[in-house]
């Protein structure tokens, strides 16, 4: 290793220092989570070859690499977390509900809640997926078993965030309420280490991401949006704008975080969509965490991410996020849905990729 790059156990030891009369705790649990991931790269980097390990039950859809893979994620966060004696419970996207540390085990202060493997049907076409993950404190230890309750609260409350992308190189990014660094896993010595210090958002962007597939079922201040967009410099906006989409919040949340831009998983008039597609407690909060910790801003286009109050552990919801201006923007129209210009339904224009608005 390089001299003078920081290993995520130093880093978390020398947070720890900071902090007085902190029990070591916090920092091991980080490094728990670290470990984690560290395995599920591994079995993501065999791709197919982790498709071989079991096989679907009975009433499962058909197996494939990623469908495997979930599971075998999950199972690699439950297993290296739960013996630990800093948890209490988890939280899973591959679980029906709260998962209490079992009783042989000693149960501590967090709350676990995570997606094991977001983007997972990327595994297939081999793009970028990652492990999101959010801790919370858990009450006091004689509230009683854990239940879903317990997570059913506000992102404002999370005390850490990250998601670990798995990409070219696997990376980790994290935040403890106190900015946002990103590590990257040095495989010769089996570490993490800091190579992103004090990650920032800029204020303003010209690049978003969004599913340009779903246009004619977005609400109207998304579809003023991202026309405005398209019009480049000749339309409202008077400048040239880039769209990407990857389909996987990790790779997208990296790129924001490194380069600038908005990402936009807006709500939809399909019935299927409900009231978003993102899960709140282990993808829109953590997310919007990271996020705000970065300068930048989450919103559902109407409220904060953070302040969200969840009525279900698997609640979705609609998520917008990155360079706060553009969110900001985005909000505003929310708060004006008739303004703006009308809108012709074709996805496609003989002039461009996209028809501009109002023709």
């Amino acid at each position: 290793m390089p001299e003078g790059l920081k290993t995520l156990t130093r880093y978390t030891i020398e947070e720890e220092h900071r902090h007085p009369g902190s029990s070591g705790e916090f920092s091991a649990l980080v490094n728990v989570l670290a470990t984690a991931t560290k395995i599920i790269a591994n079995q993501v980097t065999r791709g197919a070859i982790v498709g071989s390990l079991g096989a679907a039950g009975p009433g499962t859809p058909p197996p494939t690499p990623h469908r495997e893979l979930d599971a075998v994620a999950n199972d690699i966060m439950v297993s290296q977390t739960q013996w630990t004696g800093h948890l209490s419970a988890l939280l899973s996207e591959q679980m029906a509900g709260v998962h209490p540390v079992p009783g042989t085990h000693r149960r501590g202060k967090y709350l676990l809640a995570f997606d094991p493997l977001d983007g997972s049907s990327n595994i297939d076409v081999n793009l970028p997926v990652g492990t999101i993950f959010s801790v919370l404190r858990a009450p006091a230890p004689d509230g009683g078993e854990p239940s879903d309750a317990d997570f059913l609260r506000p992102g404002a409350e999370q005390v850490c965030a990250g998601f670990t992308l798995y990409g070219p190189a696997t990376m980790l990014v994290l935040t403890t309420g106190s900015g946002v660094d990103g590590f990257t896993l040095d495989r010769e010595i089996g570490a993490f280490v800091l190579t992103h210090p004090r990650m920032r958002i800029p204020d303003d962007t010209s690049g978003f991401a969004i599913n340009a597939a779903n246009d004619r079922f977005w609400e109207r201040p998304v579809r003023r949006y991202v026309h405005e967009c398209l019009d480049g410099a000749q339309g409202p906006r008077g400048r040239y704008f880039n769209m990407r989409w990857v389909a996987s919040l990790v790779a997208d949340t990296f790129h924001i975080l490194t380069r600038g831009g908005v990402y936009l998983y807006p709500s939809d008039n399909r019935p299927q969509a409900g009231g978003g597609r993102v899960a709140l407690l282990y993808g829109a909060n953590p997310v919007a965490f990271i996020v705000e910790q970065a300068g930048g801003a989450a919103t559902t286009g109407t409220e904060r991410v953070l302040e969200v109050v969840p009525d279900s552990v698997h609640q979705r919801v609609p998520l917008i996020f990155g360079s706060r201006n553009e969110v900001e923007r985005i909000e505003r129209y929310h708060r004006e849905p008739d303004e703006g210009p009308s809108f012709d339904r074709s996805l496609f224009g003989s002039r461009s990729l996209f028809r501009p608005a109002g023709r």
